[in-house]
């Protein structure tokens, strides 16, 4: 279990004993705020929330094509090439083959497909695992999420022939947050 995890499970265990009915638990979050590669126009915000072993992923992308659109987390926090091709390639520090963000066989920066509808606005909310917030070989914290052209095949080696690349964002950690937990 990540450490995060560890010390919100303590916590939980600690008011349990003393009787406590309301208690805060800080919880690690992230943004990117994406904005468009040369020529394209892709923009948007995606927000993670670490939850304990999961990471919640919600995005809101606009100016996009109607249709799928591959997603990934790069493995370099850096979008100023013109193309985003300063991001590198797809975060996989487990040197795994491609592959659904469903699957047990993928990249951690595997993230699936967006879904524009016609105005051109993609709306995405999953919770995945394999990934962090912390500080580990599996952050993707200081990493870059990319929005590219295509679909995502989801295993065309190495990365899903999703085509170029129209959006970018550096991965940030946001300022701490605390949530209450149910009385």
């Amino acid at each position: 279990m990540p450490r995060n995890g560890c010390v919100a499970l303590l916590l939980a265990s600690a008011c349990m004993a003393t009787g406590c009915t309301n208690m805060q638990v800080r919880t690690p979050s992230a943004v990117a705020k994406v904005a468009p590669t040369k020529q394209h126009h892709a923009e948007g915000t995606v927000t993670f929330l670490q939850k304990g072993e999961k990471v919640l992923v919600e995005a809101r992308i606009t100016g996009l094509t109607p249709g799928l659109h591959g997603f990934h987390v790069h493995e370099k926090g850096d979008c100023s090439a013109a193309d985003a091709s300063s991001a590198g390639g797809h975060f996989n520090p487990r040197k795994t083959a491609h592959g659904s963000h469903e699957g047990d066989e993928r990249h951690i920066g595997d993230l699936g497909n967006l879904l524009a509808d016609q105005s051109g606005t993609a709306i995405y909310k999953k919770e995945l695992t394999g990934l962090s917030l912390g500080t580990g070989d599996d952050s993707i914290v200081g990493r870059a999420v990319v929005v590219h052209l295509n679909p995502d095949d989801l295993y065309t080696q190495p990365a899903g022939n999703s085509g170029p690349r129209v959006g970018c964002g550096l991965i940030s950690l946001t300022p701490d947050k605390w949530f209450h937990t149910p009385q």
